[in-house]
């Protein structure tokens, strides 16, 4: 027998057993009344069974007339208890089975939800109207909550469903991982990887320009890989920089050689970097250190095999070796697109040997090589441990750090990636949850309070505050929202290669005069100006930068045509001196006041024009000259007291239009108000608008 019946029989018994019971009681309540009845007919029988047969048969057979009633009644009422139990079970059963399942997942948003429950968006709005959530800051693609999904389907009287996403949460690792340590019997020595660092305008790009000219004897010597980075001027000293570049080196754990430029130059002194350097753990070997230091030129290219030759005995000295064996691990240096070859990437192989036809993974792309070429882009078939290599055959461009592994093939490294996307999604949407909930949180804090300050008002009160708080956040005014917009510059950055792009946005990061104007990266990339960067920029009124790229001419005359400036520059600092520039654009210009002369009070008086006394200061003038058209103020003991115009301005009874050093004048103000007094000093200056300069210092 199905559950259901059960149920319904169940139940209907209890309540006729109930109903038995109470007509039973009934029952003998009314016999009990028979036997009373028939005993007082017993007494009255002798004396009216003749007169009244008919009435006293009648009498005797009550009892059993009301127990069929009763019978009848009962069994009715059963069958009619049946029915109607039978009947809210059914539409119990059809309610059940018309309640519409609705397929939910974690991070759903408030699209796929309306889309999920077959309604629209603003049924979801009006679901979540009367709860926590901040419906003003909801949009179409706001992740919502796990509370609010079962609250909507709640209120919509509708089964939920746990989609298959939920479980995603399981998801098999599928990643890439680098291969345990190699046993040391198998590993061979390899060539050093040299970092250039220093501070900006050091001579690091002409230090590598003559580096490159003695690679050959360089690598004679033990080889050397050369790669961009920056240093030390002897004329300069310890730079900014140049303690950020010790910094790294200290938190890379690597070894430093001291290169020491510009020591052609008749003011240079190296001793001086080297005592400077003993304040940041930098001791020379020349004190007692371990730091090899080298004065070299860049210019002249002095010294540069000694520099060379020290880099390569500090290699020998640390006996580095790797593994050429097995799946090829290394690092993305450098990524860019080239129009002929698609995406490239520089790398450093750090274990394995790299050859033509290998299937590689960094970050989330992968590539089947086509193509390797050594630093002078030279094809070459095969690249080991320490060689610098440019990769042709990536899908995506990765970044600048990307990790690079080998796997077996093509469908792996489709997996790794997908696993990788997955992985960053999944993070994406935690770190959405999370401004949900705070959101929520600070929503829910804000409810409160309201409660708290509006609960024990009339709802006339509440009203009237509530009133006066909204009249008094009226939208901005079409002035003030103008003033807004222009304290806001939009940029777009294209670089030539992804490490450029990095190094700008990393700069930009430094940015901290968000209070005089708002920086907004809007877009960056790699690759040349584009037709869409300047849409980009015509849709946010913003200007691009492009750091060794270029703008075709059909670019650079639709950007013309849209009011879009594009800026291109070869060196980095003079890119960022560009972008200071326009930030001071964007301020509202400073005013200064330019003193024209200056004058002392000797005497104080008034004069009578019409029926009101006017009080004149008696003035020599000490220097320069006072200008009638001018402004004035009035000064005493250091504290300015007024500020505004002239009435009058006379020399004895003459009205004149300027007073010159030495003469004696006398002048009125415009602020009948103020009283003279001798030994005051009144200065005549006029305002001049000074282009306003940002405070942002990005190190340079």
């Amino acid at each position: 027998m199905p559950w259901p019946y059960v149920g319904v029989k169940r139940n209907m018994n209890q309540k006729l057993l109930k109903l038995e019971n109470l007509l039973r009681f009934h029952i003998v309540c009314r016999q009990l009344h028979s036997l009373c009845q028939r005993r007082t007919l017993a007494q009255w029988r002798h004396m009216f069974s003749s007169a009244y047969p008919v009435w006293t048969a009648q009498l005797y057979a009550r009892p059993w007339q009301t127990d069929a009633l009763i019978r009848a009644a009962l069994s009715q009422h059963r069958l009619l208890v049946t029915k109607k139990e039978e009947r809210s079970q059914k539409s119990q059963l059809s309610s059940r089975k018309s309640k519409k399942e609705v397929e939910v997942w974690i991070g759903m948003t408030v699209e796929e939800l309306a889309r999920a429950m077959e309604k629209d968006i603003d049924y979801i709005y009006e679901s979540l109207m009367n709860t926590a959530v901040d419906i003003d800051s909801l949009e179409a693609d706001s992740h919502l909550d796990e509370v609010w999904i079962k609250e909507v389907i709640k209120m919509a009287g509708m089964k939920l469903k746990w989609s298959k996403l939920k479980q995603e949460k399981v998801r098999e690792n599928k990643d890439a991982v680098k291969r345990p340590q190699a046993d040391p019997a198998l590993l061979t020595p390899k060539f050093p990887v040299v970092t250039i660092m220093g501070h900006v305008d050091h001579g690091k790009t002409t230090l590598l320009d003559k580096l490159r000219k003695t690679q050959v004897a360089a690598m004679e010597a033990g080889g050397i890989t050369q790669h961009i980075g920056a240093f030390l001027a002897a004329d300069d000293g310890v730079m900014k920089q140049t303690v950020e570049s010790i910094q790294h080196a200290k938190d890379a754990q690597v070894p430093i050689v001291l290169a020491i430029n510009k020591c052609d130059k008749p003011e240079a002194d190296p001793e001086k970097v080297k005592k400077e350097l003993l304040a940041y753990d930098v001791v020379c070997e020349d004190y007692g250190g371990d730091v090899q230091a080298v004065h070299v030129s860049a210019l002249t290219g002095d010294n540069m095999m000694a520099l060379a030759e020290a880099t390569v005995a500090l290699a020998e000295m640390l006996e580095l070796k790797a593994d050429p064996t097995g799946p090829v691990e290394g690092t993305v240096i450098e990524s860019f697109t080239d129009k002929g070859r698609g995406p490239v990437t520089t790398a450093i192989i750090q274990r394995g040997t790299l050859r033509k036809g290998s299937i590689l993974v960094a970050g989330k792309s992968w590539a089947k090589v086509r193509l390797m070429f050594d630093e002078n882009g030279k094809t070459i078939n095969e690249a080991y441990p320490s060689m610098p290599v440019g990769i042709v055959g990536w899908r995506d461009l990765p970044s600048a750090g990307d990790e690079i592994l080998e796997v077996e093939s093509e469908p792996r490294a489709r997996q790794v990636v997908d696993w990788r996307k997955y992985e960053q999604e999944q993070e994406k949407n935690k770190e959405s949850l999370k401004l949900i909930e705070e959101k929520r949180k600070e929503h829910q804090e804000a409810h409160r309070k309201a409660r708290e300050k509006y609960g024990t008002l009339h709802w006339k009160e509440r009203s009237l505050i509530k009133y006066k708080e909204k009249k008094q956040q009226q939208p901005l005014k079409l002035k003030e929202r103008v003033e807004r917009e222009s304290n806001v510059l939009p940029i777009i950055i294209k670089g030539d290669v992804d490490g450029s792009v990095e190094a700008l946005l990393d700069i930009m990061d430094t940015y901290d005069a968000s209070h005089e104007c708002e920086l907004e990266l809007v877009h960056f990339g790699v690759g040349d100006i584009s037709e869409n960067d300047v849409n980009l920029a015509e849709t946010f009124h913003g200007v691009i930068y492009g750091f060794n790229v270029n703008a075709a001419n059909v670019i650079q005359q639709s950007a013309a045509k849209k009011g879009v400036k594009i800026k291109l520059h070869k060196i980095i600092y003079r890119l960022i001196e560009d972008l200071q520039e326009e930030l001071s654009s964007r301020l509202p210009c400073n005013v200064e006041e330019h003193v024209i002369g200056e004058a002392s009070i000797l005497a104080t008086f008034s004069i009578t024009e019409g029926k009101k006394k006017v009080p004149v200061a008696g003035c020599r003038v000490q220097k320069g000259q006072l200008e009638k058209q001018k402004k004035f103020k009035l000064i005493r003991n250091g504290h300015v007291l007024w500020k505004g115009s002239l009435i009058s301005l006379k020399h004895h009874k003459d009205d004149i239009s300027v007073s010159k050093t030495g003469m004696d004048c006398g002048l009125s103000l415009d602020e009948e108000k103020i009283e003279f007094k001798v030994g005051d000093d009144i200065v005549c200056y006029e305002e001049k608008e000074v282009v306003a300069k940002t405070s942002w210092d990005p190190g340079f």
